[in-house]
């Protein structure tokens, strides 16, 4: 049986998932691809830190040609984050002829465009399914299922964060400053939160969506973005009388006249399917002049949904 090969760039919280569960599903992942899909090379940066736990140490390696220049390595997953290293690899990588899976939301957000552009002059894919929205498998939907439809809209509620505030807000009565310190203790928030708060990693989000699905060039600095940072308990509770909810939402609208991307809190009627999704759930509703209205729903983040959106991404490069 033939092995294909792969090298992962970075082994953070969903670098590990991704290990785990390559490893905890390795005979469905074989048995779907007809051949055994191997890590065999990990790139890290901290030389200090013990990951025995995690991988075998001769996985573990401080130099990217041991991945990027390696021709034994069919496949490189990117799960480091940063934009300019992670650029300079998945550049590398491509041009020498190996396809490339990444996780990485800003990255693409600024560079899919580009990034597309030389797959395709080597011969290969780019993947980034786990980019947007965890598990949820919508990149993929809108680039093969929904190729067939024009898009009208999309509306979604994709970052965890914001949403975990607003849902104990509406739900416990809780003020923002509150609530957000709670996230921040469970891990749901960083220890700086502004890029999930201020709308920003929703923009991020929109902008690959948009791009997708209404066939335009979208970027980060195309999106409108508003957080929620001064959403009150009041506004909270009047939404709720006039029969709302308040949630932050990346909206993208197409017509023959204009594309239209903007993310901010709206107050959305509680019949709406959106106006379900809490916690640190998300969810993408879109609608299409064929199949209608369909909403996507899951988790939004986190190391086994993520790592799952990966290993999608992974049985697809190696067909």
């Amino acid at each position: 049986m033939e092995v294909i090969k792969v090298g992962m760039v970075g082994l953070g919280t969903v670098g590990t998932g991704v290990y785990r569960m390559l490893k905890e599903n390795r005979d469905i992942i074989t048995k779907k691809v007809g051949m055994e899909v191997r890590i065999v090379k990990i790139l890290v940066r901290d030389r200090e830190k013990d990951r025995s736990a995690s991988v075998p140490k001769e996985l573990i390696t401080f130099d990217p040609a041991d991945i990027l220049e390696n021709d034994e390595i069919d496949i490189v997953i990117e799960v480091m984050g940063s934009v300019d290293l992670a650029m300079d690899y998945i550049t590398r990588a491509l041009n020498n002829k190996k396809q490339v899976i990444t996780a990485n939301k800003d990255l693409i957000a600024l560079h899919e465009e580009e990034l597309s552009e030389l797959a395709y002059k080597n011969g290969r894919d780019l993947f980034f399914e786990a980019s947007v929205a965890g598990g949820i498998p919508i990149i993929r939907t809108l680039k093969e299922d929904l190729a067939g439809n024009r898009i009208m809209k999309i509306m979604g509620i994709v970052n965890g964060t914001t949403n975990y505030i607003l849902t104990k807000m509406t739900n416990e009565g809780r003020d923002y400053e509150d609530v957000l310190k709670e996230a921040m203790a469970l891990g749901y928030a960083e220890s700086d939160p502004t890029a999930d708060v201020e709308g920003l990693d929703a923009a991020r989000k929109l902008a690959i969506l948009g791009t997708i699905a209404f066939d335009t060039k979208i970027t980060f600095n195309d999106v409108y973005v508003e957080g929620i940072s001064k959403i009150t308990k009041s506004d909270i509770c009047y939404a709720n009388e006039l029969g709302y909810v308040i949630k932050l939402l990346a909206i993208g609208s197409n017509s023959s006249a204009k594309t239209e991307v903007r993310v901010h809190p709206v107050m959305i009627p509680k019949s709406h399917p959106l106006a379900a999704v809490n916690d640190v759930f998300n969810a993408v509703f879109v609608e299409g002049n064929a199949v209608g209205e369909a909403m996507f729903y899951g988790r939004g983040a986190g190391e086994l949904p993520t790592a799952s959106a990966v290993l999608g991404d992974l049985v697809a490069a190696t067909r």
